[in-house]
């Protein structure tokens, strides 16, 4: 089979030949059919001390089960989030972290909405949101920001504000449901927000922390990294959340299944509609990484092995 490597931190990212692995016990092997790229991985390849695999959202056809497998069998569409090599034909997906396909959704639609969604879906979750609140999402244009902006709708938001990188993106973020688009850069964020969704981090927080309404919180997912001042918080009774979709996935997994459900109910009403940027093959594994890194995308990007 194939699957895509780097040598040295950095890349160059490139395809080599392998075995097909065996599924160790609670392992499923899954035909790749749909890969999602994301922002953290393609920083780990920039910034990683060492090379490490290139996993994340996979979804496909189960084609061998591992002892001890209940759930799933041969011929089931799965997606779930793998931790070794995903950039592959095929791949290891825990029976844990695997979810069901349903009919009405194709391998693309899955590794656009579970992943990203379950992590938008959290974040939203951990910002405690009442109905008629104001919401801010930052990278409101990318594969989890498109969705997060969806859900603050179904949760009742009154307000909903996406701030993007690129003005270009406005047109964009105002078809999911924005009322307003605002530019990082932009000397004013308008309007108080009571809660902010962000996935940025960085520099960005201050400005984040500057647009919540007193008692306002924000809800950081980002893997940027970032300082928050404790006197910004202080004066407003502000406060900053930390969310990690992987704490959930591990230690509640009922959680991340009820939440998995949800997706896909609102997936199937039409009220959460994942959208594609672009689809690559395997071999141009490099080239989706260039779009992520150069934030240039709407929505998410998807490997087609």
């Amino acid at each position: 089979m194939r699957r895509v490597r780097y040598e040295s931190t950095g890349g160059p990212l490139f395809l080599e030949e392998t075995e097909i692995p065996e599924p160790g016990p609670g392992e499923l092997l899954v035909r790749c059919e749909a890969v999602g790229v994301t922002l953290p991985v393609v920083r780990k390849v920039t910034e990683a001390a060492e090379p490490i695999p290139l996993g994340g959202e996979i979804a496909g056809e189960v084609v061998a089960v591992g002892e001890g497998v209940g759930r799933f069998g041969t011929g089931d569409r799965v997606t779930g989030l793998v931790f070794g090599h995903g950039y592959a034909d095929f791949a290891l997906l825990r029976e844990v972290m695997a979810s069901p396909v349903p009919d009405v959704a194709s391998a693309v639609d899955a590794v656009a909405l579970v992943r990203s969604g379950l992590v938008a879906l959290g974040a939203l979750e951990a910002a405690r949101p009442e109905p008629g609140e104001a919401a801010l999402v930052t990278a409101a244009a990318s594969g989890v920001g498109h969705l997060a902006v969806q859900l603050t709708r179904t949760r009742g938001a009154g307000r909903v504000v996406g701030a993007v990188s690129d003005p270009g993106k406005g047109d964009f973020v105002r078809s999911l449901g924005a009322d307003e688009v605002i530019g990082y850069g932009d000397e004013s964020w308008g309007e108080p927000v009571d809660y902010v969704l962000d996935a940025v981090g960085g520099e960005l927080l201050t400005p984040a922390v500057a647009a919540l309404a007193p008692g306002g919180r924000l809800v950081a997912y980002s893997s940027g990294g970032g300082t928050v001042r404790a006197y910004d918080l202080l004066v407003g009774a502000k406060s900053v959340i930390g969310f990690q979709m992987a704490r959930i996935a591990r230690g509640k997994p009922e959680l991340y299944e009820r939440w998995r459900r949800e997706l896909w109910r609102l997936f199937a009403e039409g009220a959460l509609k994942p959208v594609v940027h672009g689809e690559f093959a395997l071999e141009d594994a490099a080239k989706a990484h260039a779009v992520i890194e150069s934030r240039g995308n709407l929505g998410k990007v998807v490997l087609r092995p």
